[in-house]
């Protein structure tokens, strides 16, 4: 970008006062929740992110807001419990986003693998070429509901033989022998939900500005260490300057040693694996799932998903090692083998590549796992204080692990260690806490349309129904920017306005056009991008983002190129080629 290009508020706020009590680098679910936490406890924080928040790991999730039943044969008792109490909470404190999920596991053995589940569990050191059958995925339930004692935030499992299950669901497979059916929870908005983590930390910091506690700025990457503090640069104007803190937390997931090591630290903390999904069109797969996710044992031993989700069905995913330091894409070989899934659950449904509409991938932030096969790396979470010679005076803490469903129980942990070493405690709980929109949200029909009754302000119900799903109760801010701006409905997709557009940029730090097309709407995942719509959305941007015809212009082609590399999507570059 060119140095001319003016600072943003949200990086003249942290430059203008450059020094906090913690600095948090990685703006992934985990560093912007820990920066809540932190902002509620009335610590002075600082967050920086090298991209858009929740762009990286975060944003490479299976929407799944999860027990991790499977990983109970990893031994993983105490993260398994606790991820199920944080996914009843997550049901409670953010109804908007995070909702339960019906799940059917297709079995088609009785008693395959009992004796192989002992040596996986001690060992760690393979995957059995036998799937698991009937009896130990029982046990497996069983104790998965155990760990559910919160009044019944989800059903408990129920378990139906051959007959019961094929008319239960006549798709599946005819080979099976049994069903397992249990509840889990999806997050149909992940990186929604991460900025609305994000907007309660602003607004516990007394909300933006130089003399908030609580500053978070995108686009800006931790270079190196410069006079005890953290060099920094401003990716949109090449700017450097250096912020100084008290502690540092290393949040940067998979690229945590890569942090580490622009530090001047050498670590070897990670070693992450590489996931991968698609997400396909196909009428006949999302009307076989019947609205439940499929969660089952392919060929190789690996748990793969099967998801129907905003009318398209996401199918995942891979875990193969990978280089934290490459670009990750969903790759032809992947394809296949999901192709190869949905044919052992559902051997009548075709699928085809042109009904791919979107494809992504990403890298676990998993901790080093030398011979230990990816599948049975464990999804815990650590906290390690790294020594930092260019930082004599702060303590560093790196995050090692962590996933979306512990978010809230993780933070609470990170902010701890930080307060310890700010010689302070932690005096505000979030358990419990609302998030964002989930504060007030209505969660039946009833109460959902009384909502919209009371807080319409003149607007279209259905508009306000769609603002209501898309942000929750914080719709109401979005409603008082439409009734100061009008409601003028782009002509490529109705659904969205203008306003809400230029809100984007205003209220949610959105820097490029592909951060509303990727991470502010779904247009990307289901497939609804067009080039008309592109060059509308750049439009609506230009005022608000201030940029002049050859940046909109230069936004739409690096958008295209981001859709086409990175998630295999080309876009038409005329109407009459749709």
């Amino acid at each position: 970008m060119s140095t001319k290009t003016p600072q943003r508020a949200t990086v003249t706020a942290i430059t203008a006062r450059p020094n906090a009590q913690v600095l948090i680098v990685g703006g992934g679910i985990n560093g912007i929740a820990t920066f809540r936490d932190l902002a509620l406890q009335g610590v002075d924080v600082v967050l920086v992110e090298r991209n858009d928040y929740a762009s990286g790991a975060s944003a490479a999730s299976s929407h799944m807001i999860h027990g991790g039943i499977r990983y109970l044969e990893n031994g993983e008792f105490r993260l398994v419990r606790e991820s199920v109490q944080e996914r009843n909470g997550l049901i409670k404190i953010a109804p908007h986003y995070v909702k339960p999920l019906q799940t059917t596991m297709p079995v088609f053995s009785t008693f395959s693998g009992i004796m192989n589940a002992p040596l996986r569990m001690l060992t760690h050191k393979q995957r059995s070429t036998k799937e698991r059958g009937a009896l130990l995925i029982k046990i497996g339930m069983t104790i998965y509901d155990s760990f559910s004692r919160d009044g019944g935030s989800v059903p408990k499992h129920r378990f139906l033989t051959k007959k019961a299950a094929l008319e239960d669901m006549p798709a599946l497979n005819h080979d099976l022998q049994y069903t397992g059916t249990y509840f889990d929870a999806s997050v149909h908005e992940p990186e929604r939900l991460a900025l609305d983590v994000l907007k309660d930390g602003i607004t516990a910091g007394g909300g933006a500005g130089a003399q908030s506690t609580a500053r978070a700025a995108n686009y800006v990457e931790a270079i190196g260490t410069k006079n005890g503090g953290v060099l920094l640069r401003d990716r949109e104007t090449g700017e450097e300057f250096v912020v100084s803190a008290e502690v540092v937390i290393n949040a940067s997931g998979p690229w945590t040693d890569l942090t580490n090591a622009a530090f001047g630290g050498e670590t070897q903390y990670m070693g992450g694996t590489k996931g991968s999904h698609i997400v396909v069109d196909n009428p006949e797969l999302l009307a076989a799932t019947k609205g439940r996710e499929l969660f089952f044992e392919n060929s190789d031993g690996r748990i793969v998903l099967i998801y129907p989700l905003k009318g398209r069905v996401l199918i995942g995913t891979t875990d193969i090692d990978a280089d934290p330091a490459k670009p990750t894409v969903c790759t032809e070989e992947e394809v296949d083998y999901f192709f190869e899934l949905v044919r052992h659950v559902f051997p009548q449904i075709a699928l085809h590549r042109e009904q791919i509409v979107y494809r992504y991938s990403g890298i676990r932030p998993l901790p080093r796992h030398e011979d230990t096969a990816p599948g049975f790396v464990s999804r815990d979470y650590r906290i390690v204080e790294t020594p930092i010679a260019g930082l004599p005076a702060t303590a560093v803490l790196s995050l090692v692990g962590g996933k979306w469903t512990t978010f809230r129980a993780l933070s609470a942990h990170l902010s701890t260690e930080a307060t310890k070493r700010l010689g302070t405690r932690r005096s505000v709980d979030t358990a419990g806490m609302p998030i964002g929109g989930g504060k007030g949200f209505p969660t039946d029909e009833t109460a959902r349309a009384t909502w919209i009754g009371a807080h319409r302000d003149g607007i279209d119900p259905a508009i306000v129904d769609r603002l209501l799903t898309r942000y929750g109760t914080r719709a109401t801010v979005v409603i008082d920017v439409l009734v100061e701006s009008g409601v003028e409905p782009l002509e490529a997709d109705a659904e969205l306005t203008r306003a809400e557009v230029g809100f984007f940029v205003t209220h949610e730090q959105a820097v490029h056009l592909s951060d509303v097309v990727l991470r502010r709407t779904n247009l990307a995942f289901v497939g609804g991008v067009t080039i008309e719509l592109l060059t509308e959305l750049a439009d609506a941007m230009a005022g608000p983002a201030g940029w002049d015809h050859a940046r909109r212009d230069a936004e739409v082609q690096d958008t295209l190129n981001v859709l086409r590399e990175a998630h295999g999507v080309i876009v038409p570059l005329t109407a009459s080629a749709v």
